[in-house]
C-alpha cells in the first residue's frame, strides 16, 4: 500500500488491526502495531484503542493492558474494549477494580459496560459476579435502563437463578418486548416451559427472536407437536423464521418422528431459501433419520455440494441407528479417504454402528485408533459403546473388567450398558451388581428399579419385588408410562398402555383380538416374563396385551393402506413381548413395521428384525 504511494493515517490502522484479529494473524497483529510507532501513530487515542482491542480480542490480555495504561486519553470506548478482554477470559477481579479506575477517573459506565460484564457472567455462569454488578447499576440508578434489564434478566437465567429473575422481572412497571423475551428465553433455557407459555401469552408484541425462544424451548422440552404449532402460529402473524429458528423446528420434527411432517418441512426449507445453508442439510439429515427414513437422509447428504465433519457424523450415525452397519463403516472408510478428520462424536457414531452389529475386533480397532491415530481421548460415551459392544457378545466379563479399569469413574450410562447385556444375556446375578452399582450413583433412577424388578419377577422372588416397588413408592419413583406414536394422513396419534382415549378405541381393540388371533397361527404366544406384579396368568396376559405400541400397529393396520409401511414411535425400550409382536405381524401381514424405541430403529420385515434380536 505504501509502495504504490497510497497515504496512510490514523484511519488505516484499526482497519488493519481488525483484519489481523479477524484472521487469527497475531504476528501480523504485532507487525501492524510497530508500524503504527514507527510513524508515530501509536499515540494517537484512536489507534490505541484499536490496538488495546486487537491484543484483548487475540487473548494476549497482559499486551492489551500495556497499551491501555500507556493511553493519555481513554473515553468510555476504549474502557469497554479493555474490560471485555478481561470478561472474556473471566477475570471477573480485574473487571471489578478497572470498573472502580473508570469511575476514578470521571469516566462514568454506561450500559455497554455493564451489559459486556453481565453477558459474560451469564456466559461462565457467574453468579457472584453478577450480583455483583447487580449492585452497581443499582447504584447508579440506571435499572431502568430496559437492555440493562433484559441482561440483568439473562445473566440470572443462564446462571440457573430463574426465581431471582421473577422477581426482579415483576418490579419492572414495563415489561417491554426485550426483557420480557428474556424471560421467555430463561425459563426455556431451565425446561420449565409453562412459565414461558405463561409470558409468552400475556405478551402483545412479539419479534422473531421470542418466537425462536419458545419455538426452541418446546423442542428441547421433548413437546415437539407444540414446537410446530408455535411455529404456524409464527407463519399466520406475519413473522418470517431465520436459520436458528427453522433449526429449531427440523430438531422438534426430528423428535417427533413424523416423516410427512418432515417431508412438508424439507419443502419449506427449499422454497425458503435455507435449502442450501450447511447447518440446515446437516439437521435434515438427522431429521430423516429419525422419522426412519435412512433413504431421505442419504438422499439429502447426496446432494449436498459442501460437507463438513458434522455433515459425516451425522450420516454415519444415521446408519448406526438404523443397525446397517456395512454402510456405516464404508462411510467412516470414505472420510477418512477424503481427509476429513473425525471428532469424538464421529467416534461414539461409529462404535455405536460396531456395538449393533458385535464387531468386537473392528470395535476394539476403531477404539484404539482414536488415541493412537488422533489423539482423541476416549470419553465416557465411548466407554459406553464398548461396554455395550462386550455386552452383545456375550463377553460380559470383558465388559465388567473395561468398567472396572476405566481412567474415570463409571456413571449411569456406563452401568446402565452393563445392566442391559445382562438382562439380555440373563446374568442375573451381575445384573443386579450393575443396577445397584446404578442406584449409588443415582437412587431414584426408575430404569434400574424396574430392572431389579424385572429380575426378581422372573425368579418369582414376589416378596423382593414388593420391596423395590415399596421403595419406589416411599420415593416418588413410578415406571415411565409407554406412550407410541404413528401418523397418519399428516396426523400424529397417540397412544398409552391399554389406552382407550381414542375416538376409534373400540375398533381398535377388536383388531387386536383379530391380530392375536392370526399371530397365534405363526407361534405367538404371550411372554409375561416383564410383568411386575403377582397377576394372574389372564390379567398378565392383558397387561402385555395391551402395550401403546401394539395398539398403535392395529392403528395403522386399520387405517393404513394394503401392504403400506408403519413407522411407531415409542418413548421407551420395546419390550421382548411386543418385539416378538412385530416380528411377527411383519410376516402375517406383509408389512414393514419400523418402530423407534429410546435407543434404536427396529425395522421388521418378513418375521425378522434387523436387530438381530439384541435392543
Amino acid at each position: 500500500m505504501r509502495k504504490k504511494g497510497f497515504p496512510v493515517d490514523r484511519f488505516t490502522f484499526p482497519t488493519l488491526l481488525k483484519a489481523a484479529s479477524k484472521g487469527g494473524v497475531h504476528s501480523e497483529g504485532k507487525m501492524i502495531h510497530g508500524l503504527a510507532s514507527k510513524l508515530g501513530f501509536d499515540s494517537d487515542p484512536f489507534v490505541e484503542t484499536a490496538l488495546v482491542g486487537f491484543y484483548a480480542s487475540s487473548g494476549q490480555i497482559s499486551e492489551a493492558r500495556l497499551v491501555f495504561d500507556k493511553m493519555s486519553y481513554k473515553d468510555v470506548v476504549a474502557w469497554n474494549i479493555m474490560i471485555d478482554g478481561y470478561c472474556q477470559i473471566g477475570l471477573f477481579d480485574d473487571v471489578f477494580m478497572l470498573v472502580e479506575e473508570m469511575k476514578s477517573s470521571n469516566v462514568e459506565p454506561d450500559e455497554r459496560v455493564f451489559t459486556t460484564i453481565l453477558s459474560a457472567c451469564a456466559r461462565l455462569r457467574n453468579l457472584d459476579a453478577g450480583k455483583v454488578v447487580h449492585e452497581f447499576i443499582s447504584e447508579n440508578d440506571i435499572l431502568s435502563n430496559s437492555y440493562l434489564q433484559s441482561a440483568l434478566i439473562n445473566m440470572y437465567s443462564g446462571c440457573g437463578a430463574m426465581d431471582v429473575a421473577q422477581s426482579l422481572y415483576d418490579t419492572f412497571t414495563q415489561k417491554n418486548l426485550v426483557v420480557s423475551t428474556a424471560m421467555v428465553s430463561g425459563y426455556s433455557k431451565i425446561g420449565n416451559i409453562e412459565a414461558a407459555r405463561s409470558i409468552f401469552g400475556q405478551m402483545v408484541e412479539k419479534d422473531l427472536v421470542c418466537w425462536s425462544a419458545m419455538i426452541s424451548g418446546y423442542a428441547e422440552s421433548d413437546k415437539p407437536q407444540e414446537a410446530l404449532k408455535i411455529f404456524l402460529e409464527m407463519q399466520q402473524s406475519g413473522i418470517k423464521p431465520d436459520q436458528v429458528t427453522v433449526l429449531s423446528v427440523i430438531s422438534a420434527c426430528a423428535r417427533l418422528g413424523a416423516l410427512d411432517r418432515a417431508k412438508e418441512l424439507h419443502i419449506f426449507v427449499d422454497d425458503n431459501g435455507f435449502g442450501k445453508a450447511l447447518p440446515v442439510n446437516n439437521a435434515l439429515i438427522d431429521m430423516y433419520a429419525k422419522c426412519g427414513s435412512l433413504e431421505g437422509a442419504k438422499e439429502v447428504f447426496g446432494r449436498m455440494h459442501k460437507t463438513n465433519v458434522i455433515s459425516w457424523t451425522s450420516m454415519i450415525n444415521a446408519f448406526a441407528i438404523h443397525g446397517d452397519v456395512d454402510n456405516a463403516l464404508n462411510l467412516f472408510q470414505q472420510m477418512k479417504c477424503e481427509n476429513v478428520e473425525p471428532n469424538w462424536v464421529t467416534f461414539v457414531g461409529i462404535l455405536y454402528a460396531c456395538s449393533h452389529a458385535g464387531l468386537i475386533e473392528a470395535g476394539r480397532k476403531i477404539f484404539a485408533s482414536m488415541v493412537d491415530e488422533y489423539s482423541i481421548t476416549p470419553k465416557l460415551e465411548h466407554y459406553g459403546c464398548m461396554v455395550d459392544l462386550y455386552g452383545r457378545a456375550n463377553c460380559l466379563r470383558d465388559a465388567l473388567e473395561l468398567v472396572e479399569t476405566m481412567p474415570m469413574a463409571p456413571n449411569v450410562i456406563i452401568w446402565g450398558s452393563l445392566m442391559a447385556a445382562c438382562r439380555i444375556h440373563g446374568e442375573l446375578e451381575l445384573g443386579e451388581f450393575a443396577a445397584k452399582r446404578l442406584l449409588e450413583l443415582d437412587p431414584d433412577h426408575d430404569g434400574a428399579h424396574v430392572f431389579l424388578s424385572n429380575i426378581y419377577a422372573r425368579e418369582r422372588r414376589w416378596e423382593n419385588v414388593g420391596e423395590v416397588r415399596k421403595s419406589m413408592k416411599h420415593k416418588g419413583i413410578s415406571k415411565e408410562r409407554g406412550l407410541s406414536k404413528i401418523e397418519m394422513d399428516n396426523e400424529v396419534h397417540e397412544f398409552l398402555t391399554a389406552d382407550r382415549a381414542h375416538k376409534q378405541a373400540d375398533e381398535i381393540y377388536t383388531k387386536l383380538n383379530e391380530v392375536v388371533d392370526k399371530l397365534k397361527d405363526e407361534g405367538y404366544a404371550p411372554n409375561t416374563s416383564c410383568v411386575l406384579v403377582d397377576l394372574d396368568e389372564d390379567e398378565k396376559r392383558d397387561a402385555v396385551l395391551w402395550h401403546s405400541e401394539k395398539l398403535a400397529l392395529c392403528y395403522g393396520l386399520i387405517r393404513g393402506g394394503k401392504g403400506s409401511c408403519i413407522r411407531i414411535i415409542k418413548n421407551l425400550r420395546i419390550c421382548e413381548d411386543c418385539h416378538n409382536f412385530m416380528k411377527l405381524a411383519s410376516k402375517a401381514f406383509d408389512r414393514e413395521i419400523i418402530v423407534r424405541d429410546r435407543t434404536r430403529f427396529h425395522h421388521c420385515r418378513g418375521g425378522s428384525c434387523s436387530c438381530k434380536d439384541y435392543w
